[in-house]
């Protein structure tokens, strides 16, 4: 289905993210270390490592969030379709690389008006009522809500509100998801819900996702890149990309050893 302002689609694995020697400081502390990276489209790949390698800064940095924090610094490149994101305008880049947070946060509006508000402000001119419906088919919620939509989106359960937030980004019809731990708040069905949904929305898009949980990872992803920490001469934690390849390498025959030590649960 082709809306107002669908983006074309790019094809299959075709590279729609490039990162290019980027780094992140953090006012003087550096935060990631020359990351050269190539994410190909319509394909899931998970970011893991320990926490404070950069992970979620990483994720961040692919939709120009870390611009809202004025003590945050980048260098290096990354180009969307072969263009530096910079030269997006950043309303721009954020409809085109949608993200869903760690725990879900809809308005406290009802579920329709939680997808129509975002339609609305970035000035979406087709029909509302059927965007509305399309995205929420999208995120699996549709058949759950349909006789309420006027119902207040906090209601809903954890995972449910989590598939809301899901359809809100989808909406916008992003070329690439970002999920930044999307089920570290859920239960255990509510994940195989949203693992289940990841592997079709991938026919549509490109997806980023960040985990701690391995099982997850190697479950719903193509591609694995494990992120781990270096020691500067400073003596700070520097997040550094260690290893990436497909994701049954990464998780079956990895060729850093502190990949299978942190895979196994033996990283310290």
């Amino acid at each position: 289905m082709k809306f107002a302002w669908n983006n074309k689609e790019p094809e299959e694995n075709t590279v729609i993210l490039n990162l290019k020697n980027l780094s992140v400081f953090y006012q003087k502390s550096q935060v990631l270390d020359k990351i050269n990276l190539e994410i190909q489209s319509h394909q899931i790949t998970a970011i893991i490592g320990p926490s404070g390698c950069g992970k979620s800064t990483l994720l961040r940095c692919f939709n120009r969030l870390n611009d809202l924090n004025r003590d945050v610094s980048v260098s290096g490149k990354i180009l969307l379709d072969n263009r530096e994101i910079y030269s997006f305008h950043p309303v721009d880049i954020r409809r085109r690389v949608g993200m869903v947070f760690q725990k879900p946060n809809p308005f406290p509006k009802s579920i329709y008006e939680n997808i129509a508000l975002g339609l609305r402000i970035n000035g979406y001119q087709g029909d509302i009522d059927e965007l509305v419906e399309y995205s929420l088919r999208q995120a699996a919620l549709w058949d759950e809500v349909k006789q309420n939509l006027r119902r207040n989106a906090l209601t809903l359960s954890g995972g449910q509100q989590q598939r809301l937030c899901i359809a809100r980004a989808l909406a916008l019809q992003p070329s690439i998801l970002l999920m930044d731990e999307p089920c570290s708040a859920l239960d255990p069905v509510s994940t195989a819900r949203i693992d289940e949904l990841m592997h079709e929305l991938k026919t549509h898009y490109t997806i980023v996702l960040v985990t701690h949980n391995m099982q997850q990872a190697s479950r719903v992803s193509d591609m694995t890149a494990f992120f781990n920490l270096r020691t500067s001469e400073r003596g700070e934690k520097i997040g550094y990309l260690s290893e990436y390849d497909r994701t049954e390498v990464i998780f079956h025959n990895p060729k850093q050893p502190s990949t299978q030590e942190y895979i196994s649960g033996r990283f310290c």
